[in-house]
């Protein structure tokens, strides 16, 4: 199928585009390579790589949109066209430079805290020596880790491997990535299907999504794995696994402790669609004593206890102008700082502690508050029985617990969209404005990470780069969105019907 292949000559695209502008430590020995040393240290080479990293994302962007609708009837025949997509597509991506983003060289110098008997979650990687060679981005070189003891524990295998460059480091951090994705794969469909929704189309949606292969890819997120973990653990906590499932939740909590939020979710599937109060909050006490006591029994072994939690705020030290909590305080905090500077930080402050108060209450009530039993009409209209509609209603509780966090934060990353489309694909998002959300969504964070992070040497002139890049995003997005004919129907309800063509 063309589409397929579409897709990889974009994930090519992006790898070769790495080679110009993708990240590299000060200490790569890779920098001396005739190949990078050509892709990098003129203008006119780093113009053309950047192009290609436009190009080869919007490519991807136009195949997705296209698999979908070559895939419309999402029948059994969809199965192997979206494994061969999704291994053709992820492939390049694999021994791609990172892109966008330098926490894979902050894992590293992370490993290198742990190697050195420095705990991480007190010391910065400012603590070593020469650590800007490391490559990891200055904005969090003071920083602790928000890392969870299992992620550290293979950040410090990592710098354990043999290695004349740091690059060599990243192999782990790779697999890592991959074996989320795998993870997704495997448990995104089965949840859909539980749920009554069409596997193919949710697989389509969700983990053959561009955002979600380039940020867990080709920039490496451990998010990757983090939501891989999570998503199983949900899946076996919702198929009367508990134990099961709560063990794999909390590995996922032991990268990031951001999963914390499912624990409760998943005691309410333990618990069951006809338990009363009293089992529920046995359940609940069950579920985090477990999950509990496999986190200090990491926390023994690591020699770092609950260190984690101090450091849970690290990632909210920033923010974003899409952000719209970031947003507001900050452009209040702005004008009052206008007329005294200390009361402008102050307002900031407090705008943002607020905003994470209400999405603490809004967690915990999506939590605690009774879910109603699902009535019959709606188990007839489903065709699913009482527990299956119950998982539903439960992790749909659970998806908003997310979107409350994420939008009451100062600093929405790319990546916490994919978080929030894992979440609320398996209970079910459907055609139309629903879909159309998606999709708007992907666009948009698509373009975001073209124009974010580019490494490029101080002799080229930044200015010119942002330049080239901004408008080729604008330029390649805008076609596949508004002007592509084959493609323009997703986003333009008018044009439906050419959606339809093949």
């Amino acid at each position: 199928m063309s589409v397929v292949w579409q897709g990889f000559a974009g994930s090519l695209l992006l790898f070769l585009g790495s080679l110009g502008v993708g990240w590299l430590a000060g200490s790569s020995v890779l920098i001396r390579t005739p190949l990078i040393i050509l892709a990098r240290t003129t203008p006119a080479a780093v113009i053309v790589t950047t192009l290609l990293l436009c190009l080869g994302a919007a490519l991807m962007l136009r195949a997705w949109l296209r698999l979908r609708q070559h895939l419309a009837a999402w029948d059994d025949t969809a199965r192997p066209v979206l494994a061969k997509a999704l291994a053709l597509w992820v492939t390049p991506m694999m021994f791609a430079l990172p892109l966008f983003s330098r926490d894979s060289y902050a894992y590293i110098g992370q490993g290198r805290l742990m190697q050195e008997g420095l705990n991480p979650y007190t010391n910065g990687i400012s603590a070593l020596n020469n650590y800007f060679v490391l490559g990891p981005d200055t904005l969090w070189t003071e920083a602790p880790t928000p890392y969870g003891p299992l992620w550290l524990w293979l950040e410090h295998l990592a710098v354990m491997l043999p290695a004349p460059s740091p690059e060599i480091a990243l192999i782990p951090f790779r697999l890592a990535s991959l074996a989320g994705v795998i993870l997704l794969a495997v448990y995104v469909p089965k949840l859909a299907a539980r749920h009554g929704l069409n596997p193919h189309r949710t697989t389509w949606m969700v983990v053959l999504n561009p955002i979600l292969l380039i940020n867990f890819i080709a920039s490496v997120h451990n998010d990757s794995l983090m939501l891989g973990l999570v998503v199983a653990g949900i899946y076996y906590a919702s198929t009367r696994k508990p134990i099961l499932g709560i063990l794999l939740v909390t590995a996922s909590i032991a990268i990031k402790p951001i999963t914390l939020i499912a624990l409760p979710f998943v005691g309410l599937l333990w618990a069951g669609a006809h338990a009363g109060w009293v089992r529920k909050f046995a359940i609940w006490a069950a579920t985090l004593a477990i999950s509990t006591a496999v986190m200090a029994a990491m926390g023994a072994v690591n020699g770092l206890g609950f260190g984690w939690l101090a450091a849970l705020q690290t990632p909210g030290t920033v923010w974003i102008w899409y952000a719209p909590v970031g947003l507001l305080s900050n452009a209040v905090g702005f004008v009052v700082g206008l007329f005294n500077a200390a009361a402008g930080a102050a307002v900031t402050d407090v705008i943002q502690t607020v905003g994470q108060a209400v999405s603490i209450l809004l967690v915990m009530a999506l939590a605690f508050v009774k879910i109603p039993l699902p009535s019959a009409a709606r188990i007839a209209s489903t065709g699913l029985d009482t527990e299956r509609c119950y998982s539903e209603l439960v992790l749909r509780r659970m998806a908003w617990a997310f979107a409350a966090v994420v939008l009451l934060a100062p600093m929405i990353q790319t990546w916490y969209m994919l978080w929030l489309l894992a979440f609320f694909a398996v209970t079910g998002i459907k055609e139309g404005w629903q879909l159309r959300v998606v999709l708007y969504l992907t666009a948009f964070f698509t373009a975001i990470a073209l124009t974010d992070q580019l490494s490029i040497f101080p002799w080229i002139p930044v200015v010119l780069i942002r330049i080239v890049a901004i408008s080729a995003t604008v330029i390649c997005i805008t076609y596949v969105m508004f002007w592509d004919r084959k493609t323009r129907g997703s986003f333009l309800p008018r044009f439906d019907a050419l959606v339809q063509s093949r």
